[in-house]
C-alpha cells in the first residue's frame, strides 16, 4: 500500500468488495444510497481511489451503517449475509482485519472471480440478478491487469 490517501479506512465486510464494484447508485433507501454513494463513487471511483485502503471486517461495516436492514453488529439476513461473506472471503482470499488497497482488491477480484462467476458466488443476493455486477465485472476483466 503506497498511503497516498490519508484519509481512515473504509470498513468492508467481504462480499462489499464486489457490492462497490457493481454500484449504480441504488439501495434500500434514500439514506442508505447516499452513503453508498459516499464510499463508492467519492472515494473508491474518484482521481487516486486506487489508493484508498479498505479494511475487512466480519460484522456490519461503513456501508451497513445506515442500512434498514441493520440490527446492530448484524442484519436482519444474517444467515444469508453469512453465506456470501464466507463465499466471498474465500474466493478473494481476504482475512479479517486485513488491509489492501482498492487497487489491489480489484487485482484479486480481477484474478479470482471470472465473468459469469456471479450467479454461484452470489447466489442469494438480492441484487444479483439485475446484472450490474456482472457487466462491472466484465468491464473490470477488459481493462486488463
Amino acid at each position: 500500500m503506497s498511503g497516498a490517501d490519508k484519509s481512515p479506512p473504509v470498513r468492508f465486510r467481504p462480499h462489499h468488495f464486489l457490492c462497490s464494484l457493481g454500484f449504480e447508485g441504488k439501495g434500500y433507501s434514500e439514506v442508505f444510497t447516499a452513503n453508498m454513494t459516499g464510499i463508492v463513487m467519492d472515494r473508491l471511483r474518484a482521481p487516486g481511489g486506487d489508493e484508498v485502503v479498505i479494511e475487512v471486517v466480519g460484522a456490519t461495516d461503513d456501508i451497513c451503517a445506515p442500512c434498514p436492514k441493520r440490527r446492530g453488529r448484524h442484519c436482519t439476513s444474517q444467515p444469508k449475509i453469512k453465506v456470501l461473506d464466507r463465499a466471498h472471503a474465500s474466493a478473494l482470499k481476504l482475512e479479517p482485519h486485513e488491509r489492501l488497497t482498492w487497487g489491489q482488491a480489484k487485482a484479486r477480484i480481477r484474478a479470482a472471480v471470472p465473468p459469469g462467476s456471479l450467479k454461484t458466488l452470489c447466489a442469494g443476493c438480492e441484487w444479483e440478478p439485475y446484472g450490474m455486477c456482472e457487466k462491472a465485472l466484465v468491464r473490470l476483466h477488459g481493462q486488463g491487469a
